[in-house]
């Protein structure tokens, strides 16, 4: 049975704490961003060794595999749009024409929203081997790492804007993606 599709817009952690998981974004530093990336990932390693990772609890909650391969596909997402802040929009033209369409033409890149649902089940995160998940992951959180280490403190406040007008600096950027990592850690109680 299909996961019902996750809507909530979780721009605010970059403002408050979040009850659910913990997580402290206004407290979070930019620096230690590689760090709790680099944890997490092993972390994430290490629940895809448990029994039973291909299961769902229930028919509302993705199985632990399905939350690993999620995270594996954030931190690529966030290389990404890190580069696209950094080096302008790497998008299609259509996402350009759309952001001018729709008021964004303020010449900051655009970046394009991820349909992170339509992603898992196209994927079949369900299906995909806990082994090579965690050794995709393990690559994607230290490329996504070391990005991040790489961004001068002056070039933090550079922004892009998400195609659904959500305005990002670096510096938020990187607090609003290792938010998705520990609150899905949360998530697989790990």
């Amino acid at each position: 049975m299909p996961i019902v599709p996750e809507d909530k817009d979780w721009t605010w952690v970059l403002d408050k704490a979040c009850p659910d998981c913990g997580f402290d974004g206004p407290g979070t530093d930019y620096d230690s961003v590689p760090g709790l990336t680099r944890k997490a990932a092993v972390r994430f390693a290490a629940v895809l060794e448990r029994p039973g990772v291909a299961v769902r609890p229930d028919d509302s909650t993705w199985a632990p595999v399905e939350y690993v391969a999620h995270v594996r596909d954030v931190c690529r997402i966030f290389a990404h749009r890190l580069g696209v802040a950094l080096h302008g929009s790497a998008e299609p033209p259509a996402i350009a024409a759309f952001a001018a369409k729709v008021g964004f033409a303020d010449g900051l890149p655009v970046f394009e929203n991820w349909d992170q649902d339509r992603t898992a089940e196209a994927d079949n995160y369900l299906a995909q081997a806990p082994a090579m998940v965690a050794a995709q992951l393990t690559e994607a959180a230290e490329t996504v790492s070391r990005a991040f280490e790489s961004v001068p403190a002056a070039d933090r406040t550079r922004a892009a804007r998400r195609s659904n007008g959500s305005l990002f600096t670096v510096d938020e950027m990187a607090t609003y993606f290792v938010h998705d990592l520990i609150h899905h850690l949360h998530d697989v109680r790990a």
